[in-house]
């Protein structure tokens, strides 16, 4: 896409709700680097207000619970028991901020303040749209697929009573912003000689060896290829940049 000049169009502008404000030179607003985030997370906090439980009249209290989140799209998918308070709630239109973060790393400094972490987090604003059956197929299998490529051909697919007694909800990430911090630490030009040592000591996510099930013939199985082509991914820490740009905030 591009604007009236020819020249391509660049993201658009941050709500007040995504707009980073402190260090805001964290702040990226592309849809790639959203995306990127968003794709390499297994869990999605979603924050919302209830009343459930209260006497009428009660002041609407926060909750904020974890779950699993795909991607499909410009759309960001959970899944849960239609049973489930929460996603009752979501699927009845509440407002609703999901919050993703991935820890990359320790950084420690010379002096205890200029500590920090490095991380990738994205938050996103909307409310939730309920998939529609036809759908939820489909986007259960891109589910599947976002655990391990290939696993979805392997297992037995959802029957219908597994998919009426599960609700899929949807929501658009037209209004979010993701807030990186990637480089070493920042110390004060008056601590650079402190004998403290400094650095980065980087952290990521590594799976172990798979464990069969101990009640199935699992425990006679090879580990299928599918599972063992993901294992075998590059499982290693973002790596640093050098920009210095944050200097002023560490």
């Amino acid at each position: 896409m591009s604007d009236t000049s020819g020249r391509p169009a660049g993201p658009p502008p941050p709500s007040a709700r995504t707009t980073v404000r402190r260090a805001a030179e964290r702040g990226h607003y592309d849809t790639d680097t959203v995306h990127a985030i968003v794709d390499a997370a297994w869990l999605c906090h979603v924050a919302f207000t209830d009343t459930r439980g209260q006497g009428p009249g009660s002041e609407p209290f926060a909750v904020n619970l974890p779950t699993t989140c795909w991607r499909v799209g410009e759309r960001l998918y959970i899944h849960g028991s239609n049973g489930s308070p929460m996603m009752k709630r979501l699927a009845g239109g509440a407002s609703a901020c999901v919050a993703i973060t991935h820890l990359d790393g320790l950084v420690l400094a010379r002096s205890a303040f200029s500590h920090s972490m490095n991380f990738r987090s994205v938050v996103a604003y909307g409310r939730f749209e309920v998939v529609p059956e036809a759908d939820k197929p489909a986007v259960l299998a891109a589910f599947m697929e976002r655990l391990i490529p290939g696993r979805q051909a392997e297992v037995r697919e959802g029957d219908d009573s597994e998919l009426k007694a599960t609700l899929v909800l949807s929501m658009p990430l037209n209004e979010a912003s993701a807030k990186v911090r990637n480089w070493g630490p920042h110390d004060k030009a008056e601590d650079a000689e402190h004998p403290a040592w400094a650095g980065v000591v980087p952290l990521h996510l590594q799976p172990g060896a798979p464990v069969p099930d101990a009640t199935s013939r699992a425990r006679r199985q090879a580990v299928p290829d599918s599972l063992q082509q993901w294992l075998a991914r590059p499982w290693q820490a973002a790596p640093l940049c050098d920009d210095r740009h944050d200097a002023a905030h560490g």
